[in-house]
């Protein structure tokens, strides 16, 4: 009984991951093909480097997010909630500074944007598909 539990938590991450990597990978190709002078990502090795950029966006919200958050709680307070989006603006950069040549942001407009879509795909995704279904929370 115990194991089966296991084994249902570790689907469930698995099919939280692949959901959001699909996400990441939706909002970064469309902004990158509306924006193409500012948002550039390499489009060799059939389509390798948008999911490799999602996979290390996911890593980085994971990891790095809840850290610069907890640095930024006064900031955000002050703002109601505006500078929010700005923390995966600084997600997207430092996927700009890993990947190098094969993700690059030219422009801070556009990459706000962008920020603010990932942010609306977060909320979208956690209240409407990973919590309803995969039953996290």
């Amino acid at each position: 009984m115990k194991i089966l539990n296991n084994k249902e938590a570790l689907i469930n991450k698995f099919l939280e991951w692949v959901i959001y990597i699909l996400g990441y990978s939706l909002i970064l190709i469309s902004v990158s093909v509306i924006f193409k002078n500012t948002i550039q990502i390499d489009n060799s090795y059939f389509g390798l480097w948008p999911i490799m950029s999602s996979v290390v966006i996911y890593i980085l919200n994971k990891t790095i997010k809840p850290i610069i958050f907890r640095f930024t709680i006064p900031i955000t307070a002050l703002t109601l909630g505006i500078f929010y989006p700005f923390i995966n603006l600084i997600i997207l950069k430092l996927v700009d500074l890993i990947l190098g040549a094969h993700f690059t942001i030219h422009g801070i407009f556009i990459a706000c944007l962008a920020a603010i879509l990932i942010s609306v795909m977060n909320m979208i995704m956690d209240n409407l598909i990973i919590k309803p279904v995969i039953g996290k929370g």
